[in-house]
């Protein structure tokens, strides 16, 4: 199964505040902070949320 991380690239300064606790619930304390998680349809809605605020890469886990 195929991880995503995440990294936060942008401030949340000046966004909605359902934006700013969509970050808290990924995880994030700080700016520039990078987070990994499970691909799975509920972190991707999460991601697609703050897409302009977070760099995303797919890495693959190494199992079969």
């Amino acid at each position: 199964m195929a991880k995503l991380r995440v990294t936060w690239v942008k401030s949340a300064i000046g966004y909605a505040k359902d934006q700013r606790r969509t970050l808290k619930a990924l995880g994030f304390h700080r700016l520039y902070e990078t987070v990994e998680h499970k691909d799975s349809p509920s972190v991707r809605g999460m991601i697609s949320k703050v897409s302009h605020l977070v760099k995303i890469e797919v890495v693959n886990d190494g199992t079969a």
